[in-house]
């Protein structure tokens, strides 16, 4: 059987692409236009409850965590080559599924095979270690483990790139997973688990379950068989999965997105300061997890720094996947820009300036989710537009005098995800950048990352890290093996002479 039955994309489960049990199905529609773009089979709890029995049997089997790692490592090297050779498939399907611009999705599939072959060239570098007890007849050593069965749960955004984050490092590991991509979104993850069907993943190591979070989800965090849950998504579904899995004491690891601080001081280079707080606010329609939406400006500059961001603004494009004017994007569906729409308007009400945006675009746009790039200017810190994850094109600003005052105001947020400080002064970036509460610092720059570094965030931005020899540790289990090579008669219980 193929992923496709009957025109449908199946489930694949225990190493067969398989239709939902009771045949329910959904129909995907591309966000920029309303258009068809695919039929998929809608997975029910039980389903899920197959997939981690599945992949319960294959960790319990044992051979598959006990294929050299770096042979583990070949296969994520072969997934991203590849990919290489069906990267145009690959980012059509994620600007169908997204209503990204193509050019968008193809730097994310350029992003997401450099994480596989990250993680496919340390899988072997990280055995564990000899600990010194200072005794010669003791061996000591910490040997890392896999954790056992993960469920991965991912986010539309970007539904392939977070994927790989968390697949990679698990294969990498020796660990059987099921993932569950977001319901809009299921394209590329139906594709990639083809690629390692292909290449010749044992049964049940992969898993893919398609549909809903409240059916087909639940069971990755509340399912005593499953020993890992990894979300990334939003921070109250991150709440109620980290409180289901405290049931049956899993690990978890959680991605729950920021509120994050652009700091731009008066010494920074204004036109390079100005392009990047666009593009850390407006990039892929500002839908990023790490996105600069709460500018922060010293006052000497903030008029003219505020007026050159909107008159910019105001010029951006928006478009289809294949508009190549476009410069960027809808949001995922109707209820999402209704949700951004009320967060513009509270904004509005409690205090904020509306420079430019704030509208659903012009009628060439009317079959799409569009929203224009917005700009809300004199905010105060406790404005709702300032305090919530907006998660859209809408940049806030917000005005300093003090490096001490940048600094509170920066950290004034229950996220700590990103954040960037611009500024000609070495000394000045380097004590902001260290004062800041936030998983990842940009000096100079913003959105950049590498695979090798670690990523992930303070406070309510989530537990964990992702990517970097870290983004491979939440995969694992240290364990202490104590051998004792001259054993001998303890004496702590002496004898009594046979009394």
């Amino acid at each position: 059987m193929t992923e496709q039955t009957n025109g449908v994309a199946t489930l694949y489960i225990d190493g067969a692409w398989v239709p939902a049990a009771d045949g329910a199905t959904r129909t995907i529609h591309c966000p920029a236009d309303g258009s068809t773009v695919g039929v998929v089979s809608e997975a029910s709890a039980a389903d899920t409850e197959r997939a981690i029995a599945a992949a319960r049997r294959a960790f319990d089997a044992g051979q598959w965590s006990a294929t050299p790692a770096a042979q583990r490592g070949d296969l994520l090297l072969a997934v991203a080559d590849a990919m290489k050779e069906r990267k145009d498939e690959f980012a059509r399907a994620e600007a169908l599924d997204t209503g990204k611009r193509l050019v968008e999705a193809e730097g994310d599939m350029d992003d997401i095979m450099g994480c596989f072959r990250y993680f496919g060239k340390i899988a072997d570098q990280h055995p564990g270690r000899l600990v010194d007890t200072g005794d010669p007849t003791v061996i000591s050593r910490v040997v890392n483990e896999p954790v056992g069965v993960c469920g991965m749960i991912t986010p539309w955004n970007f539904p392939l790139l977070q994927a790989s984050w968390k697949i990679a490092p698990a294969i990498a590991a020796g660990d059987t997973f099921i993932l569950k991509p977001a319901e809009l979104t299921p394209h590329t993850a139906i594709l990639i688990m083809d690629v390692l069907d292909k290449l010749g993943l044992p049964a049940g190591v992969g898993n893919l379950v398609l549909g809903a979070g409240a059916t087909a989800g639940a069971p990755l965090s509340s399912h005593p068989d499953v020993d890992l849950v990894s979300f990334t998504g939003g921070l109250v579904t991150g709440r109620t999965i980290a409180q289901t899995a405290a049931q049956t004491i899993k690990k978890v690891a959680l991605e729950l997105g920021g509120k994050n601080p652009n700091v731009v001081f008066a010494d920074a280079d204004f036109d390079a300061a100005v392009d990047n707080a666009l593009n850390a606010g407006f990039l892929d329609s500002g839908l990023v997890c790490s996105a600069g939406t709460r500018l922060i400006v010293q006052d000497t500059i903030a008029e003219r720094f505020v007026d050159e961001l909107v008159r910019r603004a105001a010029d951006i494009r928006l478009g289809g996947p294949f508009d190549e004017a476009a410069q960027t994007g809808p949001l995922i569906s109707a209820a999402h820009r209704n949700k951004v729409t009320d967060y513009v308007e509270r904004g509005v009400a409690a205090g904020a300036r509306l420079r430019v945006g704030g509208s659903w675009g012009g009628d060439e746009l009317k079959d799409g989710f569009f929203y224009t790039p917005t700009v809300l200017d004199q905010c105060d810190w406790d404005n709702p537009a300032v305090v919530e994850e907006g998660f859209g094109p809408v940049i806030t600003v917000e005005t300093f005098s003090t490096e001490a005052e940048a600094v509170e105001i920066a950290n004034h947020t229950e996220y700590g995800l990103a954040g960037a400080v611009w500024t000609s002064d070495s000394g000045t970036a380097n004590r902001v950048s260290r004062a800041l509460r936030h998983g990842t610092i940009w000096i100079n720059d913003y959105h950049p990352y590498v695979p090798q570094a670690e990523w992930g965030g303070f406070k309510n931005s989530g537990i964990g890290r992702e990517l970097g020899p870290s983004g491979l540790g939440e995969y694992v289990e240290a364990k202490h093996i104590y051998e004792n090579t001259e054993p001998a008669v303890s004496g702590w219980f002496p004898q009594q002479n046979g009394e």
